[in-house]
């Protein structure tokens, strides 16, 4: 009887401390934490697909990164992605619908400078961070208080060409414009700045963004003979004009804007793109970089990840959402989820290495870039990009 009982105490003990340690395991287990929502509108399909297919590629990626390494302080972001088809419209509904039913903390995008420009009022009066992929310097100057950006401004490019032709001791030029947000906020800057690199424009020629033949802007150009040729668009119309030039059998030198900083331009122009010059970020000629630059090494992950993932060529376009959420990212680890807070910490980042540039946000600058640091002049060469300055 003795021992019967001994057993069963026994027994009953080892039952017990198995309902502990059960007990004990469910208390320590916690609870997953909510996520971060963030929103994204990208022009993926349209027009301008070929800025927003990688920028929404690139946001997909970086946040699976994020989410595989435990999110930020546990909290998974979740992004909530719409289409805007480059339409000003379909962005205001989008950005609208992501504020008001998707609740998101903060969003990134537009592609385009006038997709953003539309959204910008929503993203102020309703006080939502908002982190363009556009690159009108209009996006951020004067400095609106929830918007922030991250390609490099049409500012910092025009000088970087001008400051290039003067070296070249190039005096007259001519500039043909898209007639668009991007165009027209290029087109001034070109204008502006001309007087004060010494240059005399002979002429400011237009085409619109569906035009298909440059011939009769072109022929007045080489009419009025320039020593350079500056062209201000996104695809497909600069490719028109680089192919409208060779089959006119202008010699004049082509220069183009980092709007078209994309393999899709060479494929577009095809043996026309050889031997034009333009500004672009660094991450077209990464593997050329010396080793001592601070971007190098982030640039050639960013390459290897997303080529990996995707089977396909990079894009400096997809790189203006990467380093969009990676700020986001910066902003949510000392913030949570508070609008303002996550506001607030962006404005303080600085000495951010991305892929467009290193970046200092301010209160007093909302894009954080400088054209020294940002843009590496090159020149295409037998369909692929060579660094010259």
């Amino acid at each position: 009887m003795k021992r019967g009982r001994i057993r069963e105490n026994r027994i009953w003990a080892v039952l017990l401390l198995l309902v502990a340690l059960t007990w004990s395991g469910c208390a320590k287990k916690e609870e997953p934490k909510a996520p971060y929502k963030i929103g994204g509108i990208f022009a993926i399909t349209g027009r301008a697909s070929f800025l927003g297919e990688p920028e929404r590629n690139s946001m997909e990626l970086l946040a699976e990164q994020i989410n595989a390494a435990g999110g930020i302080n546990g909290h998974p972001i979740e992004l909530v992605i719409y289409d805007t088809e480059g339409d000003a419209t379909k962005a205001v509904l989008n950005a609208n619908k992501l504020i008001e039913k998707d609740n998101v903390l903060a969003i990134v995008g537009p592609s385009l400078s006038g997709t953003t420009l539309a959204v910008v009022p929503i993203a102020e009066k309703a006080q939502v961070p908002l982190i363009s992929c556009a690159a009108s310097v209009k996006i951020t100057t004067p400095v609106k208080k929830w918007v922030f950006k991250t390609p490099q401004t049409d500012v910092m490019a025009v000088a970087k060409i001008y400051e290039y032709l003067k070296g070249q001791g190039v005096t007259e030029i001519a500039i043909l414009t898209v007639g668009n947000a991007f165009g027209d906020s290029g087109r001034e800057q070109l204008i502006q700045q001309a007087p004060d690199y010494g240059f005399e424009m002979v002429t400011a020629e237009k085409f619109g963004p569906k035009d298909t033949d440059m011939t009769p802007q072109l022929t007045k150009i080489r009419a009025l003979k320039p020593e350079a040729i500056i062209c201000w668009g996104t695809n497909p119309g600069p490719a028109v004009v680089a192919k409208n030039m060779r089959q006119l059998g202008i010699e004049i030198p082509l220069y183009q804007s980092h709007g078209v900083a994309s393999k899709k331009f060479i494929e577009l122009a095809a043996e026309a793109a050889n031997g034009i010059i333009l500004p672009t970020g660094k991450i077209l000629v990464a593997g050329d970089l010396p080793d001592g630059d601070p971007q190098k090494t982030v640039l050639l992950k960013y390459i290897d990840d997303y080529e990996a993932k995707y089977k396909m060529a990079i894009s400096g376009f997809g790189g203006y959402a990467w380093d969009g959420l990676q700020i986001l990212a910066q902003a949510l680890e000392k913030a949570g989820d508070d609008r303002a807070k996550i506001r607030d910490e962006i404005e303080r980042i600085s000495g951010y290495v991305g892929i467009s540039g290193i970046f200092r946000f301010s209160p007093q600058e909302h894009n954080g870039l400088t054209k020294e640091e940002a843009f590496v002049m090159v020149k295409i060469v037998d369909g692929n990009w060579q660094v010259i300055q």
